[in-house]
């Protein structure tokens, strides 16, 4: 039987496009700029010794290009070494990190450990958060803004136009509208601009995603000026919810003398970082961290796992946890 609506994705056109892209993945360079072939088809039980060389010829290329590899905020100075006799176990964290799960091997009292740092970090008591380690800057900011409407169903989201990528691609993933604001030359956000975007959707709710540390710039927003413009915009604190991407800078400002202030003592909801960023870890990670009281709605009881869906991922990676 044909199906005419699988015909552009047998077209020679798309084959002859993906093939280099084939190649391109089946080959590495190393230190002296020669490819190298990885023929996993051809790899069995007896190849043993050709798959370390291939490994060790990776890590060769790894370390070559350490030593050169700039403009991506990464830390890529630790030693995890003590870790790995925890390499030779499946660490799950599925579920609830405090509920734990039916499944034993996991980290959940590693993780707690990490969650209640950030929460007294950012200022909010351990009987009123709620939190867990992801997999990185954009899952945290998609549980954040994901927690934001389901508490604002009908709720807009606002955006610096130099907000990270992923904010308008969760956009797009739950379906909320989302007006993009203008921004200062220093590349926070522009509060004037702000104020007409909001008066002109007075009737609905704000989502709010304020960044600390633009991708391009590592501008600020002022979150206190945000908070005093909704509130000359008419928004009370029941119509408005505040994200905050900290992935590039959230995990530096408060150790900084007179840098701005981002804790929960002010009106906001949630907080994300990137774990891999500024400690370093050999797994990109991150943490976000909510209140508790928004997540009455975005949990439910799993008999499988014996533990609650809170999170957006089901298995989670239980490594991350103690890494950090």
């Amino acid at each position: 039987m044909n199906y005419p609506c699988l015909a552009a994705t047998e077209s020679s056109e798309t084959t002859t496009t993906m093939t280099p892209l084939r190649e391109k993945l089946s080959k590495i360079e190393n230190p002296g700029n020669q490819e190298m072939s990885l023929p996993f088809s051809e790899l069995s039980m007896d190849s043993e010794e050709h798959l370390v060389q291939i490994i060790k010829s990776y890590a060769q290329s790894l370390s070559h290009n350490k030593m050169s590899f700039l403009g991506y905020p990464t830390n890529l100075e630790f030693d995890y070494e003590a870790l790995a006799p925890l390499l030779h176990f499946h660490i799950n964290n599925a579920g609830d990190p405090f509920m734990g799960s039916s499944y034993t091997l996991n980290s959940s009292a590693f993780e707690v450990c990490v969650l209640d740092w950030f929460a007294s970090l950012w200022e909010i008591p351990k009987n009123q958060y709620w939190g867990y380690v992801t997999t990185g800057g954009t899952e945290g900011n998609l549980h954040g803004i994901l927690v934001g409407r389901e508490q604002l169903t009908d709720g807009v989201l606002y955006a610096s136009e130099e907000s990270h990528y992923s904010v308008f691609k969760i956009a797009r993933i739950c379906r909320i509208q989302c007006v993009k604001v203008a921004t200062l030359k220093s590349g926070e956000i522009d509060c004037c601009d702000l104020k007409a975007s909001l008066r002109a959707n007075k009737d609905k709710p704000a989502i709010i995603n304020l960044n600390i540390g633009t991708t391009m710039k590592g501008a600020i927003d002022d979150l206190d000026l945000v908070v005093q413009t909704l509130e000359e915009c008419g928004f009370s604190c029941d119509r408005f919810y505040i994200h905050c991407d900290g992935a590039l800078f959230g995990l530096m400002l408060p150790f900084v003398k007179q840098a701005p202030r981002f804790s929960f003592k002010k009106p906001i909801g949630s907080i994300a970082i990137s774990g891999h960023k500024f400690i370093g870890c050999p797994i990109p990670c991150g943490v976000v961290i909510t209140r508790l009281e928004h997540m009455n709605v975005m949990s439910s009881d799993i008999e499988i796992i014996a533990s609650k869906d809170s999170t957006i991922t089901g298995s989670r990676n239980g490594h991350a946890p103690i890494f950090l």
